[in-house]
């Protein structure tokens, strides 16, 4: 079995244990609560970024998959110390927060890196990576113009803010999608190859069959392992090639 595939066959089938570290850093004034899972001092870096829960177990778990995979990872936190919602109405309240403030999800994106560099991290060899709306945000510091070796969005949100585009993108692009997402449609998926194509950014888009929203997503009803499973593979790849 392929070595990429294997890690995460293992991840479903034990419990897989942890060694990163939660750590607190300050972005213009406010405290947050990230994890750092480094494996070894010159790795390449990965930025995680989180879904509408926060930086929770489900990220941490990823982390180690990445770190067995010889890769450092920061998992970085868009919410705040301590604020992880359980809610639908919580979750939307942070997400929307940041949505209707582009320049601070953008300042908190980098903040993550900004942190993740002074802990050691390559900052200079790095891919930015996340889960719905981690995904959305991904692309915001993609359109802001941050310095990466690639941009990687699994079931995230594909819309482009009104008077935003791609044109600062300097690094390629790879989206992971169901094809049965109901939260995020084709019509998006489709516009958003369009704006991608018209900017001349180097860009993949796959889809998957049968996968809904949140499809990566361990234990849930969401959960379709094998699209969950192509999707990593081609991430792996992709990691690969970008960071070499």
């Amino acid at each position: 079995m392929n070595t990429r595939l294997l890690t995460l066959a293992t991840l479903l089938s034990t419990s897989t244990a942890m060694a990163g570290e939660n750590k607190i850093y300050n972005v213009n004034g406010q405290e947050y609560e990230g994890y750092w899972a480094k494996t070894s001092e010159k790795a390449p870096l990965v930025l995680l970024i989180h879904d509408w829960d926060g930086l929770t177990d489900y990220e941490k778990k990823r982390a180690k998959m990445l770190n067995d995979l010889g890769y450092n990872v920061f998992a970085a936190d868009l919410f705040g110390k301590g604020i992880r919602p359980t809610e639908v109405k919580d979750k939307k309240q942070h997400t929307g927060e940041l949505y209707k403030d582009r320049e601070k999800l953008r300042a908190l994106v980098l903040g993550g890196l900004d942190y993740a560099k002074s802990l050691g991290a390559d900052s200079n060899n790095v891919v930015v990576m996340g889960y719905c709306f981690g995904g959305a945000a991904t692309l915001e510091a993609a359109r802001s113009g941050m310095k990466a070796k690639g941009f990687v969005t699994f079931h995230g949100g594909l819309k482009t803010p009104e008077g935003q585009s791609y044109k600062d993108t300097s690094a390629p692009i790879l989206v992971l999608h169901g094809t049965a997402d109901s939260a995020i449609t084709m019509d998006q998926f489709a516009t958003l190859a369009n704006e991608l194509e018209n900017e001349n950014v180097d860009h993949e888009m796959i889809t998957y069959s049968g996968a809904p929203h949140a499809f990566t997503v361990f234990d849930s009803k969401r959960y379709r392992e094998k699209a969950d499973k192509k999707s990593w593979l081609r991430f792996t790849e992709f990691l690969e090639s970008a960071t070499q």
